[in-house]
């Protein structure tokens, strides 16, 4: 038979394994979509940097191509986990994120190089508050690729968007590589 004192380890042994399951499964999931987005914006990068004329297009395929694999990867963990990753209230967050951001650079007339600048940094600012609930990885990794792109902003030249590359897109895969081992 169990005391009081046992019952309140036990408990609080089940909630532990509990949150780390949980963890377990967000850092997978969010280290698959680290590593596609990260290989795609390296992508888009370095198209913006080699053939700057065709980088517009560069960026609306990478958005495209990163849209239908996140929502294919959701689906897949879906099927496997029976957790559900993507609801209409994500969606209509994502929505208003998107929209603030757009709205934003409209009203601030940013050049290209300060978009280059902007977005990462917008985007890290959503890593780092998702850090406070679910993890430190976020945090490390949104506060690194967001220091790195004011370093490239402040200090690199004309080789910013190669930066970038390298910065924004190898961050996203480094740090989804990590969360792996997390």
């Amino acid at each position: 038979m169990m005391d009081s004192q046992q019952a309140a380890e036990s408990l609080a042994e089940i909630n532990d394994v509990a949150r780390r399951v949980r963890q377990s499964l967000i850092y997978g999931l969010a280290s698959l979509m680290m590593i596609m987005w990260g290989a795609l914006t390296f992508a888009g990068y370095l198209v913006t940097y080699l053939s700057p004329r065709h980088a517009g297009y560069a960026w609306i395929a990478v958005y495209v191509a990163g849209a239908a694999v996140s929502v294919a990867i959701s689906a897949y963990q879906y099927s496997q986990s029976g957790v559900r990753t993507f609801d209409a209230r994500m969606l209509l967050a994502f929505l208003f994120f998107m929209a603030f951001g757009f709205f934003t650079c409209w009203l601030g007339h940013f050049t290209s190089r300060q978009m280059g600048t902007f977005w990462p940094i917008y985007f890290m600012l959503v890593y780092g508050i998702a850090g406070l609930w679910v993890g430190h990885a976020f945090i490390t990794i949104g506060l690194c690729v967001s220091a790195l792109t004011l370093i490239g902003y402040f200090f690199i030249g004309a080789a910013f968007d190669l930066w970038m590359a390298f910065v924004n897109g190898g961050g996203l895969v480094v740090g989804g590589l990590w969360m792996r081992r997390s």
